[in-house]
This record gives C-alpha cells, structure tokens and sequence, in this order.
C-alpha cells in the first residue's frame, strides 16, 4: 500500500497539475471515442498501449478479455457495453488479446480449474473459441480465435448491432504482444491499421 499512496501523492503533485485543464473539463464531459475490453492481467494496461488521455478510452477488463453473449437480465459486461455504445456513442470498440494470457493458457493446457470455480465457470465464455482453435495446445493461436470469438460475441448485444447497422460503430480485434509492445490487428469486418 505504500507504493500506492507514493503514486497518489505524485499523481497529485506533479501529474494533476500538469493536466489541471483537462481535469476540469473532464469534470463536466464525459465522451471517450473507443470502448476498450481487454484482460484483466496487469501487464495490459490500455491507456498506455495506446497513448491515450484520461477521458479518451472507456475502458472494460475481465479475465480473459471475455464478453458474454447477450442475454436478457442484469449482467456487468452488458451494461458497461451498453451505456458506451447508447449513452456515450463510442465510434469504436477493440477487444484486445495479449500474449502470455494465463486465462487463454489455463484453457489451451487443459489445467485443473477444480480450485477456482468461479473463473472456470467464466471461462466458459471461450468454449467456442476453444472449439475453433486447431489443434490443442496453441496459446497464441487460442487468444488470436478468442478475440475474435468475443467480436461476435459483442455483436449480439442489441446496442452494438443496432450502432453497428446504422455505421455508426466500428468492431476492431488486436492482440498485444507484452514482450515486444506489438499489436497485431486481426482481419474483422470494418478493421484497419492501428493508428
């Protein structure tokens, strides 16, 4: 905790200070450009992947960059999804996947998840990415499908295909490489180059 509370008060002396501009206006506006869902793992950190300031992402993290198809009723995912999409009008969402995922490994090396029921009731959510990966084993090849498996997941929630429909929403797939700072766009409909 320590190091916790030295990072508050550099935040607060040096960094607040230098963006007291931005702070303020962010006080009153509220309008990121892109929902970002990408792992929780701690080596993913998206604002500085990206470059980006506060205000500029709306960002979604679970373990294994996972989104639940839609369902009715209250679900987390579903509602971060669909404040960005319908009440912040993202124009873009990137799933992102990354090298080394421990979840996409746990699942790739078949390990014993009996301990943890809770994540492996989550993981769940990359059956079908599991059942579209060739072979078994393949850890980058799993989190390459599981983003894109997530990308059709995303597409069945009413907010994302309604946007989508009307052009106003783009889909993007990228995989983060944490031992080179790469990141690999997947071919979607509607990709392009990171830029």
């Amino acid at each position: 905790m320590q190091d916790l509370a030295e990072g508050v008060a550099h935040f607060r002396e040096t960094v607040f200070p230098e963006k007291a501009e931005l702070f303020a206006h962010l006080a009153s506006h509220h309008t990121p450009h892109t929902l970002f869902i990408s792992c929780s793992d701690a080596r993913v950190v998206p604002e500085l992947i990206t470059g980006t300031e506060p205000g500029d992402l709306f960002v979604i993290r679970t373990a294994g960059n996972l989104v639940p198809a839609y369902t009715p009723g209250t679900d987390g995912v579903a509602a971060s999804i669909e404040y960005a999409v319908a009440a912040l009008a993202v124009k873009d969402i990137v799933v992102c996947g990354h090298s080394a995922c421990g979840a996409m490994t746990a699942l790739a090396q078949g390990h014993d998840l009996s301990g943890a029921p809770a994540v492996a009731a989550w993981l769940r959510h990359a059956d079908t990415s599991q059942a579209r990966t060739p072979g078994t084993g393949d850890v980058d090849a799993l989190v390459r499908q599981n983003v894109l498996t997530q990308l059709a997941n995303l597409a069945t929630h009413p907010s994302v295909a309604r946007a989508s429909t009307e052009q106003k929403l783009t889909l993007h797939g990228w995989v983060f490489d944490i031992a080179t700072g790469a990141v690999e766009v997947l071919p979607t409909a509607g990709s392009g180059p990171v830029s």
